[in-house]
């Protein structure tokens, strides 16, 4: 790309004067307000404390799924000291653990779903604690991080909050906007303010207020990367609501993000530092040592068991698991559906239509995630930092890419120690390796709501499109030694305008249903401290009304 007039960039820093009160730095609010408030109490305050004396006795209840919700909110009530009750999860696939799993590629274990944690949220960094994992939690060993403008690799601004820039001045220098649409952004000041009546698409808030621009360069990809959907789709009360909340009362936009900075957004309990932590080994273990745990506390995990349907009874809810009717059934006190919402309506769908008509709205983006081993020593010097964004308009079909042994120290050392030759790669991607030792590790992903098509490729038609797009974009190596594609079906719920009050109706037309709760992905937030939040939640619900019913015997 050619280079811009010299006198450009005096004027973005001119332009960037114009709100440089918004100079400080809100990446933790930023990333606090992407999932909000949580409103799950801590497992070991969630539940209603009872007398010995008042013990229910014979209390089954049945968690259905065994991803990270699931197992969470098992956790939940096991370790409720003042609450006994027998533990029964239901896992459809052989392993639990959803989509944190853990991948062998060239000998080396790694992610093959989420890598990092929210850290500003306490909630899985208490969690993984809590099953001994204690020593192994880890900081990124860098935090900056790029976007692509003009198909150039740029800084990414700092002082964003989902994407909605609040330094102006941090905003011109790195040269990401269009000097028409960074002269844009100050007309918020003037404009009248937006009536917010209800929940709106923080697309068209944004550009609204700002211009089009900053949504397709920064709120485009920001969002891209969490929820794999359109901003102009995805809701702005569940998306940003600490800004939601003070917008409706703000005429300007930057106005309530200095207000937002100024009052702090993150939640009760946040973990000061930075704001993403991961797990040295990967995050696919935090699932399997909290399985392990459960199991030592005697909760039985039925992997490769899929629950068919539920149906009431006079003594509690009716599991079944298989084909056989009845006969393949368990009766249970109570139930935690902690599965995708297409999954539980259709496990609603005769014992609380509405309940079940309210998750039907709830759609899910599919993606790929493609890993990729490089010999470090052909990989440029300006590949640095944690990774980069690729908003859509750029024309590009990966949406993000993660410089992994840039961004974790632990994936760095493994990379250097090597791993072993095996088949791994070869079943689902290609191998050069030869006698080579040493990897690093990038890792970029593929596939956005209302976009199918890009994902109907092969596996080896989609890790050579991946690679060739890091090619263009980073200079990386057009033939990697190794790749992976993991593939992930509805993994991401979309947060369109209007969700919390339908996810509202849900847990409302649950109370026609006592004894079942729900949690996950689903309702309170998309990223792993959000679904342990909201597994707290529901654990503490059914041990309230568990408590509350008190003595009861199964049929």
């Amino acid at each position: 790309m050619a280079d811009k007039p010299a006198a450009r960039p005096s004027l973005r820093l001119i332009a960037g004067d114009l709100v440089t009160s918004l100079a400080q730095d809100v990446a933790e609010i930023a990333e606090a307000a992407l999932t909000g408030k949580s409103s799950a109490a801590d497992a070991d305050t969630a539940a209603v404390t009872i007398g010995a004396e008042e013990k229910p006795q014979a209390r089954t209840v049945a968690v259905i799924g065994g991803g990270i919700s699931g197992l969470a909110a098992a956790w939940s009530i096991v370790r409720d000291r003042n609450f006994d009750a027998d533990v029964i999860v239901y896992e459809a696939s052989p392993s639990v653990g959803g989509k944190l799993r853990l991948n062998e590629l060239e000998g080396l274990s790694l992610d093959a779903g989420a890598e990092s944690i929210l850290a500003v949220r306490p909630e899985a960094i208490a969690l993984a604690k809590s099953v001994g994992l204690a020593s192994s939690i880890v900081n990124p060993a860098t935090s900056s991080a790029a976007v692509v403008s003009d198909g150039v690799l740029r800084p990414l601004p700092t002082g964003l909050i989902s994407g909605i820039p609040t330094d102006l001045r941090a905003l011109a220098a790195s040269n990401v906007m269009s000097l028409p649409g960074l002269m844009r952004i100050p007309l918020d000041h003037v404009l009248p303010q937006t009536t917010i009546p209800g929940d709106v698409s923080v697309g068209d808030y944004v550009a609204t207020r700002m211009g089009r621009e900053v949504v397709d360069r920064l709120v485009e990809p920001m969002l891209g990367g969490v929820y794999a959907g359109r901003a102009e789709e995805l809701s702005l009360e569940m998306t940003v609501p600490a800004l939601f909340r003070l917008a409706r009362r703000e005429r300007s936009l930057l106005a309530a993000a200095k207000e937002a900075r100024k009052t702090g957004a993150a939640p009760s309990g946040a973990r000061r530092g930075p704001v993403f932590a991961g797990i040295s080994g990967g995050v696919g273990r935090l699932p399997i040592a909290l399985a392990d745990r459960l199991e030592r506390r005697g909760v039985t995990i039925d992997r490769a068991t899929e629950v068919t349907s539920i149906r009431k009874t006079a003594h509690g809810w009716r599991v079944i698991t298989g084909e056989k009717g009845d006969r393949d059934g368990r009766t249970v006190d109570a139930i935690v559906m902690a599965v995708p919402a297409p999954v539980a309506a259709k496990l609603l769908r005769k014992v609380n239509p509405t309940a079940a008509s309210a998750l039907d709205t709830v759609g899910y983006a599919s993606v790929a995630l493609t890993t990729f081993l490089y010999a470090p020593d052909e990989v440029p010097a300006t590949v640095q930092g944690s990774g980069f964004l690729v908003p859509p308009v750029e024309g590009f079909s990966i949406k993000a890419a993660t410089f992994s042994s840039r961004k974790w120290s632990w994936v760095a050392r493994a990379g250097a120690a090597g791993g072993k030759r095996g088949s791994s790669a070869r079943r689902s991607g290609r191998s050069q390796v030869s006698d080579r030792r040493s990897f690093m590790v990038v890792r970029a992903s593929l596939g956005r709501f209302g976009e199918p098509g890009i994902l109907q490729n092969s596996d080896e038609e989609l890790a050579k499109l991946a690679a060739g797009e890091l090619t263009k974009i980073a200079g990386l190596p057009s033939r990697p030694l190794a790749s992976r594609v993991n593939r992930w079906d509805d993994a991401l719920p979309q947060y369109t305008v209007g969700h919390r009050g339908r996810m509202a109706l849900v847990r409302e037309a649950l109370v026609d249903s006592p004894g079942i709760t729900v949690c996950g992905a689903a309702y309170d937030g998309v990223g792993i401290a959000a679904c342990v939040g909201s597994a707290q939640f529901a654990a503490g619900q059914i041990v309230a009304y568990m408590s509350e019913r008190g003595q009861w015997t199964h049929g």
